[in-house]
Parts: C-alpha cells; sequence; structure tokens
C-alpha cells in the first residue's frame, strides 16, 4: 500500500499480523456476546471428549481475552517481538510454534485443571520472548542475554506461583517459555547447519 510518492505499508509478517487480527476478532465477538464466546470457543477447560469443540478449543484458547487490558498486554509484545522472529525464522515456522504452545498449554490445562478455565495469549507471549533470545545464539556460545531472560521470565513466574494467589496461570508462562526455548534452540540450530553446509 503506497502512501505518497515514497513511503510504503508493508504487511511484513502475514503470521504475526492474522493471529494478532483473530485475537481481536475474538474479542469483539466476545463483546457481543456478552462472553458466551470466550466460553464456548476461546477458552480450554475440561470438558466431554465426544464434543468436536474440546479439541479445537486446545488451540483456540490462545486468542480468546478476558477485558481489553488483558489483550493489550499480551497483542503489544506479541506485535513487537513476533515480526522480528518471523523474519529469521518464516512463517510456517512461526505458525508451528503458535500451534505447538496452543497445543501444549491448552492440553496441561485440560488434564490437570479441571475445575478452571485458560484463555489468553500469555504462553505464545512467553515462547516468543524465550525464542527472541536465541537469535544470537552461536555453538558452543550462550548468549548472556538468554540467562538474563531465562532468570527474569521464568524466574519470575515460578516465584509467582510460589508466593501469589492471582488468576494468572503462571504455569502457561512457564510452558510457553519451555516451549519457545526449546524451538528457538532447535529452528537455530537448523539454521546453522543448513548455513554451515553451504559454505562447505
Amino acid at each position: 500500500m503506497k502512501i505518497g510518492k515514497k513511503l510504503t505499508i508493508s504487511f511484513n509478517s502475514p503470521v504475526i499480523l492474522g493471529f494478532f487480527a483473530a485475537c481481536l476478532g475474538a474479542y469483539i465477538l466476545n463483546m457481543i456476546t456478552a462472553g458466551w464466546a470466550n466460553h464456548i470457543f476461546f477458552s480450554v477447560y475440561r470438558a466431554p471428549l465426544f464434543d468436536p469443540l474440546t479439541y479445537l478449543r486446545f488451540f483456540t484458547h490462545t486468542i480468546g481475552h478476558a477485558n481489553w487490558d488483558h489483550f493489550c498486554g499480551n497483542i503489544m509484545m506479541i506485535l513487537v517481538v513476533g515480526p522480528l522472529l518471523e523474519e529469521k525464522y518464516g512463517s510456517l515456522n512461526m505458525l508451528f510454534v503458535i500451534l505447538v504452545t496452543a497445543f501444549i498449554t491448552g492440553l496441561v490445562q485440560f488434564l490437570l485443571f479441571p475445575g478452571t478455565g485458560l484463555l489468553g495469549a500469555s504462553g505464545v507471549v512467553f515462547a516468543l520472548i524465550l525464542m527472541s533470545a536465541f537469535v544470537n545464539f552461536k555453538n558452543g556460545e550462550i548468549p548472556v542475554t538468554l540467562i538474563l531472560v531465562t532468570l527474569f521470565y521464568i524466574g519470575g513466574q515460578i516465584y509467582d506461583g510460589i508466593f501469589l494467589q492471582d488468576n494468572v496461570s503462571q504455569l502457561t508462562h512457564i510452558l510457553g517459555g519451555i516451549t519457545g526455548a526449546g524451538l528457538g534452540y532447535v529452528m537455530n540450530r537448523n539454521k546453522m547447519l543448513a548455513k554451515n553446509q553451504l559454505i562447505n
């Protein structure tokens, strides 16, 4: 899209922008339905296995949000970190990270916490944050940024989970962070191996 003679708007990150659009659409739909949409489509909780929506919610819980602050807090971080990762690792890999994170956090919630529901993109946020720490990862070297991010984000969530009583799922944050770190490591290693093969 062109603005004037020199400036253009580019859709630089289709998966992240698509995820943002899905979250915004889910938020609006939930407002219109006075909370019905979140309960039926955008939260994961213990439900009968013969219900097809049970399996859909393993993934769609990440696009549901309880309120505007919840939505903005998650989506702003995704819009800042996500495009850089999508540019480095590619759109298909970014979609894979989001889907895997959604499934793992949704499945754990379903199995371990039958009395509560889970919604929100915070698991994806933590996956992207920990994944971003691997951008400068090299063979045999551990970036100081990776250590600091792990200490502050994962360590902080463990502390909050032990000492705070709130409606925030610290376990989801930790699982998201571990998923992002694991996938970030694998993708970065594969990228380096491919690069080395081309050089040789």
